[in-house]
């Protein structure tokens, strides 16, 4: 799907839009396995439910940081609010996390006590339905985190196809207890809570690979693309930041030492527009103009 060009202010409007949406979805199906697992002592299906009641809640933490995060740049955010859908990303893991632990806790409970569900022809059909609104909750999500690109929505898209595993795994457990192997039902829980917690890890390093501005571009592509600009001798000190869809880069160019002000703050603006050309997510470029050295005089790894 293509991006969408579109303000900031529209981009956060559609994201909001897409997570109220899938808010109502979730909380719909995590109140149907709540009633069914409790009702029929599943600790598998009552620990889905959980899970998907988590989901609802990362959408509701999402909401607020988006409404956050559509604030404009101000004196103390002068690069504006937008690392807030990345805070909100890191609380998603918070929260599967913590879902995680449930479920162990749920999965011991009914190894330990013997606790194990009666599968009835009702509770395999709620799975069933539940699953089906989660996978097309999921490529929803994952379309439009793609075409607005916003890693929040990615990042929830990846929470809710956890809650597809989940699902999946219950019903497996389901039909071994149906199959006379009733200690299925914690020994599956135990092994859903292994893929949450992959889940929770992938989009916790996300998150924290924007928080803590990691790279985002290749600088050796950068100082390429640079070097194509007629009039730039080197480029060197490469770096960028940012979110997926939204980054900053700052860079060194050499030039001929005789050239005047007014011809340097041109070829600058010659080398932003070459970058952007090539890096459509690039939304700011900071070129430090330089006069060219003697070779022999560059800091080894100048290029």
């Amino acid at each position: 799907m293509r991006r969408v060009d579109a303000s900031p202010l529209a981009r956060n409007r559609k994201v909001r839009t897409v997570l109220a949406t899938i808010l109502v979805a979730n909380w719909a199906v995590a109140l149907l396995k709540l009633i069914l697992g409790l009702k029929s002592a599943s600790a598998a299906v009552t620990a889905d439910g959980v899970h998907s009641f988590i989901d609802g809640g990362s959408n509701v933490l999402a909401l607020v940081a988006m409404s956050v995060a559509s604030r404009p740049a101000d004196e103390d955010h002068p690069y504006g609010h937008g690392k807030f859908e990345a805070l909100a990303s890191l609380g998603i893991g918070a929260l599967i996390g913590t879902s995680m632990l449930e479920l162990g806790r749920m999965a011991l409970d009914s190894l330990l006590h013997g606790r194990h569900p009666e599968v009835t022809p009702l509770m395999v059909g709620v799975m069933v339905g539940t699953l089906l609104v989660n996978l097309g909750v999921t490529s929803v999500e994952q379309r439009w985190g793609r075409k607005l690109q916003s890693p929040l929505l990615l990042a929830d898209a990846r929470h809710t196809l956890s809650d597809v595993g989940v699902t999946l795994a219950v019903l497996a457990s389901l039909g071994l207890v149906w199959l006379g192997f009733p200690k299925a039902d914690g020994l599956v829980t135990l092994g859903v809570m292994v893929f949450v917690a992959r889940v929770a890890w992938d989009i916790v390093k996300q998150a924290v690979g924007i928080l803590s501005d990691t790279a985002r571009l290749d600088k050796q592509k950068v100082a390429t693309l640079t070097l194509q600009v007629p009039g730039v001798r080197s480029c060197h000190d490469v770096r960028s930041r940012g979110m997926e869809g939204t980054v900053y880069v700052d860079l060194k160019i050499e030039v001929d030492p005789q050239m005047s002000t007014a011809h340097a703050h041109e070829l600058a603006d010659a080398v932003e527009a070459r970058l952007q050309a090539e890096f459509p997510e690039v939304v700011d470029v900071v070129v430090h103009v330089e006069p060219a050295r003697a070779r022999a005089a560059l800091p080894p790894g100048k290029t």
